[in-house]
């Protein structure tokens, strides 16, 4: 049995753009076998941020409630509810997003994490706006692309019948 995807090697026999289009084939099949691997590294960077910084509002609470008394400016919340909710998030979504239990859910309440650490002060320097912007595009990624093949959902999936997970409507189609 042969394959279909040409090899850099077996492509140098064929015409230019029969060549291009098989290194082309080559590096994307490359590239989507590096896909789970990406997506855990992706996933562990994003998780270890939040959870240190999840840590750090832990250890002196009577600081984190000053700091969100006098500094953060979260809106709609007050400042007890908006540190708690906050330390919160930043402890137990991180957790999940490594497990890639509930990935997608995990990567969209990071984001609001992440916004509103945005939104809440008065100031921000460049450098950590750039580190914001860092992890809402991976955590945008993630919850756009799902977080890859080696998490907790692509397990239980894969031990679940499909018929099982799918919506209601996926049964009774409407007429």
């Amino acid at each position: 049995m042969t394959s279909r995807i040409q090899t850099p090697d077996r492509a140098r026999a064929a015409s230019p753009v029969a060549r291009l289009l098989a290194i082309c084939k080559w590096l994307a099949s490359t590239l989507d076998r590096a896909q789970p691997l990406a997506a855990l590294l992706a996933r562990g960077y994003v998780a270890q941020v939040f959870f240190l910084s999840g840590l750090t509002k832990l250890r002196d609470w009577s600081v984190t409630l000053a700091l969100f008394q006098d500094e953060y400016k979260v809106p709609l919340l007050p400042p007890e509810v908006a540190a708690v909710l906050g330390t919160a998030g930043e402890l137990v979504l991180p957790v999940l997003l490594v497990l890639g239990l509930g990935g997608r859910f995990a990567a969209l309440g990071l984001s609001v994490v992440n916004l509103v650490a945005l939104v809440s002060l008065s100031e921000v320097a460049p450098a950590a706006l750039q580190q914001h912007i860092t992890w809402g595009v991976l955590l945008g990624a993630l919850a756009l692309y799902g977080c890859g093949k080696w998490t907790v959902d692509a397990w239980l999936l894969s031990r679940c019948p499909v018929s099982s997970v799918r919506p209601a409507s996926a049964h009774n189609p409407p007429a």
